[in-house]
């Protein structure tokens, strides 16, 4: 399996680099971290007494890993979770935060347990994630990655200006779908023809 350090430098690849898309409710992001999480954390890049889209700006790849590895796997406990999930947790919860955790307890309570669903890794959620990867790693594994695509499809279902990121111009499968997919196997990856079916009411 790959190490933390690892995952954290692929998400920041994946991330890639500045952007400040309108449609995004995350506001000014590079490599991943929006300017909202720099506030959080008082980093003042530029050391001009205010944190905003500047700092975004300077914010260096190694310092966006440092953020992610702490604060997004560490502090959220992603670390507790079987190892055949924590890479597909990691990267959702640098993209949506306590969501990714919501998503996986909406999933193990669909398996028979009884969480609740408060966004919050404690230890029967680990202990829940724990018995269904004894059970079968790789069903877990990729039920995560497909309820993570559902939830993007979803959520371009509620909010138009986000169905950009579910689906390109042309119809394709924009960034969230092919991210999501990432981290399922090929065999459960939706056709071209059923991703467009999928988003077919979007017009």
């Amino acid at each position: 399996m790959r190490n933390v350090q690892q995952l954290a430098e692929e998400i920041v690849a994946r991330e890639g680099g500045y952007v400040n898309d309108p449609d995004d409710p995350g506001g000014a992001t590079n490599h991943g971290v929006t300017e909202a999480t720099l506030r959080g954390l008082g980093m003042d890049i530029t050391r001009d007494g205010r944190v905003d889209s500047a700092d975004v700006r300077h914010l260096s790849p190694e310092v966006a890993v440092d953020i992610f590895i702490e604060h997004y796997f560490r502090r959220p406990r992603v670390d507790t979770l079987p190892d055949c999930l924590q890479p597909s947790v990691f990267d959702m919860y640098v993209n949506a935060g306590a969501n990714a955790v919501r998503i996986l307890q909406r999933l193990l309570n669909e398996m028979g347990q009884m969480l609740s669903v408060d966004g919050v890794i404690g230890p029967k959620t680990a202990g829940a994630a724990r018995t269904a990867a004894d059970a079968a790693p790789d069903h877990i594994a990729d039920a995560y990655g497909i309820a993570r695509r559902n939830y993007y499809y979803a959520l371009a279902d509620r909010r138009p200006a986000s169905r950009k990121f579910a689906c390109r111009r042309d119809g394709g499968k924009g960034g969230w779908i092919l991210r999501s997919e990432e981290f399922i196997s090929p065999r459960y990856h939706l056709t071209d023809a059923q991703h467009r079916e999928r988003v077919r009411s979007w017009g």
